[in-house]
């Protein structure tokens, strides 16, 4: 004869059993998210009140303009210079910082935490505040958004160097240590190629934001396409925005293309 009693209930594992302390957190959390919402509803009835002139704008930037075709080219160039500048610079400066950011590699515990604050402090404020920074210290024009560039790149690409080169496999750094090779021929030779196909793809996606980044701060006064594209929506030339607007979707998604090409080909 079977057994009559109900299967028991299944019991949450340990992770997710509710406790005072989460419960203290969770409330908050939920409010702010109700809050959130809340005021996302009042947006949404602005946006609709503001849907015909969208619609209208819309129809306007079509079909696009190609008056400034030569002047849209040359910027489009300076920004994607830019951006594969700042980038290369930026992720050969974050590998000598993350040689200082690697707890199993830095000479000293107060490099260690002085490469890593440096590191957050880069990564912590927006790459728009640097270029603000870089064009009060410059001028304006590219130069001012190459360094911004390298330095949001530094921020990005220095943690995840950093945590690459940490998680090596200690043993053939271990073997290299115990037959006498010097520290920096540890790096090359042990810690390098086991973190290469991390540090490869840090870089690609670094890249990648990193010519993004650099369409942004041309409305700063940094270089680059921005401030194109922010004098044609200023003037109501919306068909001339919209082949800005092109050009940049083209140079985004090559980008996007040749990262992609290179993570299958390296990783």
């Amino acid at each position: 004869m079977a057994d009559p009693s109900p299967p028991p209930l299944p019991v949450l594992p340990p992770r997710l059993a509710l406790s005072p302390a989460r419960f203290a957190v969770g409330l908050p959390l939920l409010a702010l998210l109700v809050l959130a919402v809340e005021r996302a509803w009042t947006c949404g009835g602005e946006l609709a009140k503001g849907a015909p002139d969208m619609a209208r704008i819309l129809d306007e930037m079509w079909p696009p303009s190609f008056v400034r075709a030569g002047t849209v080219a040359r910027l489009m160039f300076e920004t994607a210079s830019m951006a594969v500048a700042g980038a290369a610079v930026g992720c050969a400066a974050s590998f000598l910082l993350a040689f200082l950011a690697a707890k199993n590699l830095s000479p000293h515990p107060l490099a260690y935490y002085l490469s890593r604050a440096a590191i957050s402090f880069f990564r912590t404020v927006p790459d728009l505040v640097w270029a603000i920074f870089f064009v009060v210290a410059v001028g304006l024009g590219p130069v001012a958004g190459t360094l911004a560039i390298v330095v949001d790149t530094m921020g990005f690409c220095g943690r995840f160097y950093a945590d690459a080169m940490e998680e090596t496999d200690p043993g053939p750094r271990e073997a290299l240590v115990a037959s006498g090779a010097g520290r920096f021929g540890v790096v090359l030779a042990a810690v390098v190629p086991a973190a290469l196909p991390a540090m490869v793809n840090a870089s690609m996606f670094a890249l990648e934001k990193a010519v993004r980044a650099s369409v942004v701060l041309g409305l700063v006064g940094a270089g680059g396409i921005g401030i194109e594209l922010k004098a044609s929506m200023d003037m109501f030339q919306f068909s001339e925005a919209t082949t800005i607007i092109l050009a940049i979707f083209v140079l985004v998604l090559g980008v996007e293309q040749l990262s992609a090409l290179v993570r299958r080909r390296i990783l």
